[in-house]
């Protein structure tokens, strides 16, 4: 089926804003609508094009009346946090990504014109954990459940969508497991992190992270909403190719590093949290310690696609279009230091050759 009206939520949010541009752009799509709780900023909003915006919370039964009076036949899922800061905290998170979704599935449900359901999920249900495989493919289990968190949340999103899925056999459902977003212009949770100018790392370990750049992951949901022939239903991990030590990454950003013991990471994580420069959870510290890297085999034989940027590159692209200035290397500094040092003591001299004493 060749989607006509395409409704995507979380419009408001940086990828949700980007694929309803894309969509829009598609001439064989005849209606695209945008939802969300607030408007899209000015820069966003001018660039949606043809789409609708329409103000609307999901978290409200009205969801379904905007569904069944606009005729949707596809709907994307967009509007999943991953940050409690940007949600308004850990309470107003947690009610936007399960119950948010538990409402437009229980509208979806009561359609009869939505035909397929596309739902942006995270490699975060996978957890992290000293026992995790090399890959995850789309079929195991975390080795650890996380006990809260986006991880906790993204895991009761997919058991409500596949809870849905058996209900509604007759709707294509496919669900993409992202890997951590990264790109020029995109917030995540890394993005803040290597912006620091001093990086605290877990003491005895160095993570293996999986990145994609924010290009590759409108265009594999542009892909996947455009696929007509149900090869795209299912599970599938996205992410690109390879992968970085956070050492590397850390070194390739100019950063300097902190190694922090790991009983005092939750700290740490208070810290950053409390300056307000970065919003790490105890579950990304998690991340940040383990790593987590996903097997991409379906995403390339199964839907065809090739992100453009591999992992190495996506970190690129973030550090040159950031224009992340490197700091300067400790010796420089310490020599820099003793310089200046040097010329204040020479100031300080009494100039005898003015008959000073």
């Amino acid at each position: 089926m060749t989607p006509r009206i395409v409704l995507v939520t979380g419009v408001s949010r940086y990828l949700g804003g980007r694929l309803v541009h894309a969509l829009a752009s598609d001439p064989s799509i005849e209606r695209v609508i945008g939802v969300d709780t607030a408007p899209p900023a000015r820069d966003l909003l001018s660039k949606l094009g043809r789409a609708e915006f329409v103000r609307a919370d999901i978290r409200h039964p009205l969801i379904a009346r905007v569904i069944s009076s606009a005729k949707v036949d596809t709907v994307v899922h967009m509007n999943i946090s991953a940050t409690p800061q940007g949600a308004g905290g850990r309470t107003a998170m947690k009610e936007l990504n399960v119950m948010g979704t538990m409402q437009l599935l229980a509208a979806v449900q009561r359609s009869s014109s939505v035909q397929r359901l596309v739902v942006k999920s995270s490699s975060a249900v996978y957890g992290a954990s000293p026992r995790d495989p090399a890959l995850f493919t789309e079929d195991m289990q975390p080795k650890a459940l996380s006990g809260g968190g986006f991880a906790k949340d993204a895991a009761e999103i997919e058991s409500y969508v596949r809870g849905f899925s058996r209900r509604r056999p007759d709707v294509d459902v496919s669900m993409l497991r992202f890997s951590n977003f990264i790109g020029p212009h995109i917030d995540s949770i890394l993005t803040p992190y290597f912006s620091l100018p001093v990086i605290p790392t877990m003491l005895g370990y160095d993570a293996r992270l999986q990145l994609l750049h924010e290009d590759d992951a409108i265009g594999v949901l542009r892909e996947v909403v455009l696929r007509s022939d149900g090869s795209a239903n299912g599970v599938t991990n996205v992410a690109g190719d390879g992968v970085l030590l956070l050492s590397q990454a850390i070194r390739r950003a100019g950063r300097a590093s902190v190694p922090v013991p790991p009983g005092a990471a939750q700290v740490a994580g208070k810290l950053v949290r409390s300056l307000g420069v970065a919003d790490f959870s105890p579950e990304q510290m998690r991340f940040l310690n383990f790593g987590r890297v996903m097997d991409t085999t379906r995403m390339r034989e199964v839907l065809g696609f090739t992100p453009a940027y591999s992992t190495a590159e996506a970190f690129e692209s973030f550090l040159t279009q950031r224009r992340l200035r490197p700091l300067p290397p400790m010796s420089w500094l310490v020599s820099a230091l003793g310089a200046q040092r040097e010329q204040a003591e020479v100031r300080a001299e009494p100039d005898y050759s003015r008959g000073g004493r």
